[in-house]
């Protein structure tokens, strides 16, 4: 049984105007879910006059790049919680004060003045890390410029690694889909074993946490079924051990499957696979090829027939096999978002509160932390939940991720495939010039 929190009996409506959300960073397969959430329960209050979108995160806001959703009919909103992808559209923007001072402000002067110019009193931002970043600086810009907006930050990332929630939206999913999909290659490895071996290498998401990797734990219902070996970033990457498991687990069941995150590290902290020369919006270096570069590793060392699959977006977008639970959660976000801003609420991310202890029927509720003490951080697994050898999580870890994969999205099909929702984002109108 899950619980979305209580709703306050004493709604503050003193702060009459508009409401704008917007999404940024990669997309999961329930983002959208929180989206409709906003939306559906902002409408329900008469001080929130208009509600809009902002096309493509924070760059389409500086842009002026507003939609109606007033505008949208009731199904459409209804059918986003069924829908993968960014509805609105996502970027990779940062309004970076420590590197690029000047810009920052030249942002900060833009976005409000977009704000002003539409009335924006409520801002709602579904994002990661980086994106509870800039909602908390749109929110300390706010107190600056004496400009009242309440600036909730709604939690979002398949990563899992935003700190001070239990988990957050969209790892629930892609962990049922991951778990899943392991299951499915280990019965076709498996199938075709023979004397000479074979191993298989998975490469999943997750940068520099071990979350997603570490939830295809959950395929396992016998010692003997894979995965066999999880790598995760938390974990220094051990050649000489990983060889030797791999060696026993072929000698044994005559395959191996290997799931590796992304963002495995080598002893010296630095990431397997990663590429210095390339770095995305955000500063990352670009994170690629860490399955095969052990494919090689094996190949080479122990001369063992190996192939590598490497998950990428499908996993963050398989709405077609999404978490119930994690469907729902992510919708709870949303409409918990509108509650605390019109209690007066500002510069909070909402969070998720496990209130069931280990074992027990899963029990959540959702709460508020300051933005503060999230943005930019990144909470890793705990050491305890991962095997003494580091090649594996143990049944806390199990315990843990288990009740998040629970129960199916009911996603409408036509001709044989899910029908899924499209925005008819209707334009606002722009009142600026162009940045």
């Amino acid at each position: 049984m899950s619980g979305a929190g209580a709703v306050s009996d004493k709604i503050m409506a003193d702060l009459v105007g508009n409401l704008l959300v917007a999404q940024s960073g990669g997309p999961t397969a329930v983002i959208n879910a929180s989206v409709a959430g906003v939306i559906q329960e902002a409408g329900k209050h008469e001080c929130i006059e208009e509600i809009y979108g902002g096309l493509n995160g924070i760059l389409g806001i500086l842009n002026e790049e507003l939609i109606d959703i007033n505008d949208e009919k009731a199904r459409t909103i209804e059918g986003l919680k069924y829908t993968p992808a960014a509805a609105l559209g996502t970027c990779r923007y940062k309004i970076n004060f420590a590197k690029k001072p000047e810009q920052a402000a030249r942002d900060m002067d833009r976005l409000f003045e977009v704000f002003k110019a539409h009335n924006i009193r409520y801002f709602f931002y579904a994002g990661g890390n980086d994106s509870q970043d800039t909602a908390q600086k749109i929110h300390e810009e706010s107190i600056k410029r004496n400009f009242e907006v309440r600036v909730i930050g709604v939690p979002k990332t398949i990563d899992n690694d935003l700190p001070h929630t239990d988990h957050c939206p969209g790892f629930g999913s892609v962990a049922k889909y991951n778990a899943a999909t392991v299951m499915e290659v280990a019965a076709d490895v498996s199938s075709m074993a023979t004397d000479d071996g074979a191993c298989c290498i998975i490469e999943v998401m997750g940068r520099g946490t071990g979350w997603i990797a570490a939830s295809s734990v959950l395929a396992k219902r016998a010692p003997s079924d894979a995965p066999h070996i999880i790598l995760v970033p938390e974990i220094p990457f051990n050649e000489e051990v990983f060889l030797a498991r791999v060696k026993a687990t072929v000698a044994e069941l005559k395959y191996c499957i290997v799931v590796v995150g992304e963002g495995l590290k080598k002893v010296d902290g630095t990431e397997y696979s990663a590429d210095s020369s390339r770095l995305d919006a955000f500063g990352h270096p670009v994170l690629s090829g860490a399955a095969d570069r052990l494919a090689e590793l094996v190949q080479g060392k122990l001369n063992t027939k190996t192939r590598t699959i490497k998950l990428g977006y499908a996993q963050r977008c398989a709405a077609h096999y999404a978490s119930l639970v994690d469907m729902q959660e992510a919708v709870a976000c949303g409409e918990a978002a509108v509650r605390a801003a019109l209690e007066g609420k500002s510069g909070f991310m909402v969070k998720i509160v496990r209130t069931s202890a280990p074992g027990a029927p899963y029990r959540w509720k959702t709460d508020l932390h300051d933005l503060k003490e999230i943005a930019n951080l990144e909470n890793m697994i705990p050491r305890d939940w991962l095997s003494a050898d580091g090649l594996m999580p143990n049944e806390k870890f199990v315990q843990y991720a288990r009740p998040l994969i629970e129960g199916e999205v009911k996603v409408p099909t036509e001709g044989g495939l899910p029908k899924y929702v499209t925005l008819e984002k209707s334009r606002v109108e722009k009142t600026l010039p162009p940045r």
